[in-house]
């Protein structure tokens, strides 16, 4: 497990700040020590994706064809420029990210997005 921290956060006493502010910008509550989530992994339109704090969001689609009797599997790895700031446990998880309004970089997610995750990583409890 990793330690607490956030992105562009100097200090801890800096990330707490910056938490509780993107949780209000997110309308959700900010969740105790302890049961702060690291990553989620979770299924959107098909595709497995990983939003995990500090790291761009990416995915991956797998398909399988029927081609001259042999069943073939194709694996598509999907990647996003939106980089994640905070994830919030909750029903559904709320997913804060660096794009549209917070900066002026566009995304093809909302920001922020719901998901309901299908595997969560918490930070380290200390």
């Amino acid at each position: 497990m990793a330690a607490f921290f956030l992105p562009r956060a100097s200090d801890d006493e800096q990330a707490e700040r910056l938490y509780d502010a993107l949780a209000e910008f997110a309308g959700c509550e900010p969740a105790p020590v302890g049961r702060r989530v690291h990553s989620i992994a979770f299924t959107h339109e098909g595709a497995q994706w990983l939003a995990e704090v500090g790291e761009e969001l990416s995915g991956r689609r797998t398909t399988e064809q029927l081609r001259r009797g042999e069943l073939i599997e194709r694996t598509e790895h999907l990647s996003s420029s939106s980089r994640v700031l905070a994830v919030y446990p909750g029903t559904p998880f709320v997913v804060v990210t660096d794009a549209q309004p917070i900066t002026g970089a566009p995304s093809e997610w909302a920001n922020p997005f719901t998901a309901q995750p299908d595997r969560v990583t918490w930070f380290d409890a200390t």
